[in-house]
């Protein structure tokens, strides 16, 4: 996530399995959003694709940019 030294990386797996950082979870596409449930919050946000960036935002909430890392 970002260019940040500090950035945490979201792992998504095909299976509907997400790990952020060391914290695992799972997770469920529904058209153009995503829920994410950890054991510590269960969260949606609203995705937007452009080439290899995912931006998630929560509803009246913060942004989350990814760059797609290969």
């Amino acid at each position: 996530m970002s260019q940040d030294a500090n950035a945490i990386v979201w792992e998504f797996s095909g299976n509907g399995a997400v790990l952020i950082g060391n914290t695992r979870g799972r997770y469920v596409l529904d058209r153009n959003r995503i829920k994410i449930e950890t054991p510590f919050a269960r969260t949606v946000y609203q995705m937007e694709f452009s080439g290899d960036r995912m931006i998630l935002r929560e509803p009246n909430g913060p942004k989350l940019d990814f760059t797609r890392v290969r």
